[in-house]
């Protein structure tokens, strides 16, 4: 990964566990002041290849969440938001850190949200990355249908096509196969589980955090500025033009100049 192999700082690839599952994590930098970046929906930590910089000044937590990447993953039917933030204070507890600062991308997005919800002590502040907003009126018939398309015959079909709305003008070819081998790398129990979970009414948090957000979207993003603050009123809501969804990696100088200038406000 490149956020390993550009810094000469020190770095620790290790595990933590929740629920019997082994937790992947890379933690790099020499700082106290720590950042969580968390991926999306069968993505996994190389989401975050291009934001090596920001370990020159804070201490940076990639992590794989269940039945993602190098981690564990549970039953299908055991995928849920609140494994995910619990798989988040696993590495936060075995590192050893009180306070961080958690950024979102995508399905990271709710993933946080509830992490900030049950842990309001160890939360400073939020970054949403082009982040998904939790559902006004959630059904559960369509959060299934949804979760059922992603597996099955036709799986595979669905979730390719789903990754090709995902690119844009920035979407390189080179950044569109690092993109695609990597979502379609997880597995189907995966695919299936992480959607149920993202989509289902017990997966939406729409408590507002008491804490300050930046949200980064894309120059098609994925929530509007007025969805965003409809609900998280104290978001500062920047678009970066030309970008797709993975606007972390098509303009990483823009993105983690942002990103850099948020944290630099924080009080950790």
């Amino acid at each position: 990964m490149k956020l390993l192999s550009l810094l000469l700082v020190p770095f620790v690839l290790s595990a933590a566990s929740v629920d019997g599952l082994k937790i992947h994590y890379t933690s790099t930098g020499p700082a106290a002041q720590t950042v969580f970046l968390i991926h999306g929906y069968t993505c996994d930590e190389a989401s975050w290849s291009e934001q090596a910089p920001i370990a020159k000044q804070y201490r940076v937590v990639t992590i794989d969440l269940p039945g993602h990447g190098k981690s564990d993953g549970p039953k299908v039917e055991q995928f849920s938001m609140e494994l995910f933030a619990r798989a988040i204070e696993a590495v936060r507890t075995e590192i050893g850190v009180n306070r961080v600062v958690l950024v979102g991308h995508s399905m990271g997005t709710p993933v946080v949200l509830k992490y900030a919800h049950a842990y309001p002590e160890h939360t400073i502040a939020l970054v949403f990355v082009d982040g998904l907003m939790p559902a006004s009126n959630p059904s559960e018939v369509s959060a299934y249908q949804q979760a059922q398309a992603m597996g099955g015959p036709n799986g595979l079909k669905s979730r390719e096509a789903m990754i090709g709305g995902f690119f844009n003008t920035a979407s390189t070819p080179a950044i569109q196969a690092k993109v695609k081998n990597m979502m379609l790398s997880a597995s189907e129990a995966t695919a299936v589980g992480a959607m149920k979970a993202s989509r289902e009414p017990a997966g939406q948090t729409v408590e507002n955090p008491n804490v300050p957000i930046l949200g980064v979207y894309a120059g098609r993003p994925v929530a509007s500025r007025e969805a965003v603050q409809s609900r998280f009123p104290q978001t500062e809501y920047v678009q970066i033009p030309g970008t797709g969804h993975f606007l972390m990696m098509e303009e990483p100088t823009k993105f983690n100049q942002l990103l850099l200038g948020f944290l630099a406000k924080q009080k950790f």
